[in-house]
Order: structure tokens, then C-alpha cells, then sequence
């Protein structure tokens, strides 16, 4: 894989896609954080696993390699949650809401995940690269749209240092082979800096080199914190 030059995730093949997982596979906890979301959740699933609330974006290439190895995962029909009495708006993705070479997907259900074959969305979820504005990978920021939902956002303490290490790995490599996927997330930066700026709050970021962080959304700048300073939300502000 070192000595390949790869220019979109569709140049990806069966080797890079399980040396990608191989790579990222610590647990993000020590605890099993869906056991602290799941009664939370009307479905009694835990969020990042209900496709009502949350559906896996995939690389085609990661398709390509899980579809004959594992029964686990299906094309996202867009009709999962057709008998969900008010389902959530990420029920309504559709293909064309994917970027170019990804694909969204569904699976069986978390009583029959298989942690092996887990997309690298999953393995990421709830975090994604931080890409400041001029263009510096600094570490792990999280989807802020799960804020009240992810027990993890609320405990950004608990992540272990293994995973933190892992995914930093992990993106500097894809970075490294695609400039389209960093661009994404630098514009996903971007749209996180707008949106706590009009909140009037910082933004909490685990950094790439260990420690957290409050970026100021406006002028970037960093302020250390211990994580018992970082805020919990919703159901979580309750110890």
C-alpha cells in the first residue's frame, strides 16, 4: 500500500480497504458506550446503530470488499424507517445526498453487528477531522448535530488515548492518498466554525498530540482544558 499512488477511494482494493481496519479497530471506550445511549433511544438501539438517526456512509470500495465477505450490510433502501412513528430526517438521505465514490448502506442491527467488518464511518462515528482554515489537521472533533444523543460527546474523557491514535493514523493516510477527502472535511470545519460561532460557544477538540482543547470558532486560537471543563449535554448532564 505505501508504494501505490491512489487518487480516489474507488482506486482502493481488498488489501488497502483491510489494512484501513486492521488499523483502526480499538474500541473507542473501555465500557461498551452503546449500553449508556441505548435507553435514551425510543428504539432501544443505540443511535449510532439506529438508521432512523444515523446512516453509514460507505466508500464503494468498501462495498465492493464487504459484500461477498459478510452478510452484515445491505444497500440503504431509504425505506428502513417507514414504521417509525416520527422518523428522523437522516431517514431521508438518498443516493445523490452521497459525495462522489460513497455510497450509503444499512445493516442488520446491533445485536448482529460484526466489529470486523464495521465501515470506517462507524469506526469514526461520532467524531471527524478537525481541518482548520489553513489547512492543519489538529485532531478529533465531534458531529455536533448528536450532541444530546451520544453518550461519547458527553464524556470526551473516556475516549482512549489507543483510539485517539488510531484515528489520526488512519486519516493522515487517507489524506495523504486523497486530496478530495480532505477538502471535505476542511469544508465540514468550516460549517462547525459557523455554527458555534452562532452559538457563542468554542468548539472541544481532542488533540491530534494528546490533550483537549476549546478553539475559538472566529480567530482558531487554542485554549487547553482538562476534559472534567468540557460540557455534557442533554440526558448526560446527569452523572
Amino acid at each position: 500500500m505505501q508504494n501505490r499512488i491512489l487518487r480516489t477511494p474507488a482506486d482502493l482494493n481488498h488489501e488497502d480497504i483491510l489494512a484501513l481496519y486492521a488499523g483502526f479497530d480499538t474500541p473507542i471506550t473501555e465500557l461498551d458506550c452503546g449500553q449508556k445511549c441505548a435507553p435514551h433511544n425510543t428504539s432501544g438501539k443505540p443511535f449510532c446503530c439506529d438508521i432512523c438517526h444515523a446512516v453509514p456512509a460507505a466508500y464503494q470500495s468498501e462495498w465492493e470488499t464487504l459484500k461477498d465477505a459478510t452478510g452484515l450490510w445491505h444497500r440503504y433502501r431509504g425505506d428502513e424507517c417507514a414504521s417509525s412513528p416520527s422518523p428522523e430526517p437522516a431517514s431521508l438521505v438518498t443516493e445523490s445526498d452521497m459525495p462522489p465514490g460513497m455510497i450509503s448502506l444499512a445493516c442488520l442491527g446491533p445485536k448482529r453487528c460484526e466489529r470486523e467488518n464495521r465501515l470506517l464511518s462507524c469506526r469514526q462515528f461520532p467524531f471527524f477531522p478537525y481541518v482548520t482554515s489553513d489547512y492543519r489537521f489538529l485532531g478529533l472533533v465531534y458531529d455536533w448535530e448528536f450532541e444530546s444523543k451520544c453518550w461519547v460527546i458527553s464524556n470526551l474523557g473516556r475516549v482512549r488515548e489507543a483510539y485517539r491514535q488510531e484515528f489520526v493514523k488512519t486519516f493522515d493516510r487517507i489524506f495523504a492518498l486523497f486530496q478530495d477527502e480532505f477538502e471535505s472535511y476542511a469544508v465540514r470545519s468550516e460549517e462547525m466554525r459557523e455554527h458555534f460561532a452562532s452559538k457563542h460557544r468554542r468548539i472541544p477538540l481532542l488533540h491530534r498530540d494528546g490533550g483537549f482543547h476549546l478553539i475559538s470558532p472566529s480567530s482558531e486560537r487554542l485554549r487547553r482544558v482538562d476534559a472534567g471543563y468540557l460540557p455534557k449535554f442533554g440526558a448526560y448532564r446527569v452523572k
